[in-house]
């Protein structure tokens, strides 16, 4: 039986992996959106994610994942990120795979370690409020409960997954944790507002805090052929062995988000709490979203965000540049630019999330050396 506290229990794990395939061309497979700064703060979204985490339990306990061709980026913009604590991925593998291994590496060291699972590339600007949120949640996990941190919904968004609330937790006056009945998945329009309208349902921010032994306990259970390999893994990292365990179990392992396999099975069981949240948060998916959130470097109603040169009349959007060049809009509106140095995007914020989609045409055409 423990005899530590909650929070001196805890170690928060940053997941740094996808493309951010609709911010192309500025994130890119080699590039992706949480190595660059994306919200004028002068920090990356990796960096300001780690800062973030730090108050918790020190820098020393927060556990990097990223891929192998990202590691020298995050060691050089994290540089008090030890080599124990950085987790490098052959290839991606979602989610599952990628928190479910940083929780093994974790228990095997510390078998009574609760864990926090935050994504590299949010943007969260109340960081009291996220301390709080997060704080209660370690207190929950604790008892013996996967909990994830549920934001407020400020609109009926049809871009997140909602969670459905139940009972509060603790009938103390202090407590705000509530009981997941279910996770749902994105809605429709009319759907959200009617989520919204009742008051029961919050933002799924993908956060998740738990002890690490019952979040395999529950991948066990749904994916044990995955969980198998995970251990196996774990048990090997910190030996002689791991390069040749990882070569042969890692290929193998299962593409899958952990809301499927551990959240939703869970939530069924029981077995999940959400603590509510109203801070604000972004997920930073698109072009649109980064204007909303660009504060500085303002001309105009155009956002500005790099080193370009501009010249805006009657103009309106946001304008992202890795280059230098000279950029003159003129009577343009909600117009997006970005400027890299071998292609260059141009639309408007209401196409802003069909770049993706220009992101598959590229792929599917062989445009390989743009990616």
């Amino acid at each position: 039986m423990t005899t530590k506290n909650p929070i001196q229990r805890f170690y928060s794990i940053i997941p740094a992996g996808g493309v951010g395939s609709r911010l192309w061309p500025l994130s890119r497979a080699s590039a992706p959106k949480f190595l660059h700064d994306l919200t004028g703060s002068g920090q990356t979204l990796l960096q300001d994610t780690f800062d973030r985490l730090v108050p918790f339990a020190g820098s020393e306990r927060i556990l990097v994942v990223t891929g192998n061709a990202h590691a020298d980026a995050v060691r050089e913009q994290i540089e008090s990120l030890s080599e124990a604590n950085l987790v490098l991925e052959s290839s991606a593998k979602d989610s599952t795979a990628a928190i479910a291994t940083a929780a093994a590496i974790l228990m095997k060291r510390e078998p009574d370690v609760i864990i926090g699972s935050f994504a590299a590339d949010h943007v969260i600007t109340d960081q009291k409020a996220f301390e709080a949120a997060v704080r209660e949640a370690i207190e929950v996990a604790a008892t013996g409960k996967i909990v994830t941190i549920g934001i407020k919904p400020t609109e009926a968004s049809v871009a997140f997954g909602y969670i459905k609330t139940g009972d509060v937790i603790d009938h103390t006056a202090e407590a705000t944790a509530r009981e997941v009945v279910k996770f749902v998945e994105k809605p429709n329009i009319a759907r959200a507002k009617k989520y919204v309208d009742s008051g029961n349902y919050l933002w799924n921010a993908g956060m998740f805090i738990a002890p690490a032994a019952l979040l395999l306990e529950q991948l066990a259970k749904s994916e044990p052929a995955m969980h198998e390999a995970i251990m196996k893994i774990a048990e090997n990292w910190d030996t002689p062995d791991r390069k040749a365990v990882v070569a042969s179990l890692w290929p193998a392992l299962k593409k899958v988000a952990i809301d499927y396999s551990v959240a939703e099975p869970a939530a069924e069981a029981g077995l999940v709490a959400v603590v509510p949240a109203d801070f604000e948060w972004h997920d930073v998916g698109d072009f649109a979203a980064i204007a909303e959130l660009q504060s500085q470097g303002r001309k105009g109603n155009l956002a500005v965000l790099g080193n370009a040169k501009v010249l805006a009349d009657s103009s309106s959007g946001i304008l992202v540049s890795d280059t230098d060049r000279l950029i003159a809009l003129i009577g343009v509106e909600d117009i997006i630019v970005v400027d890299t140095p071998d292609a260059l995007l141009v639309t408007t914020k209401e196409h802003a999330q069909r770049v993706k989609s220009l992101v598959d045409a590229l792929k599917a055409t062989g445009h390989s050396e743009v990616l």
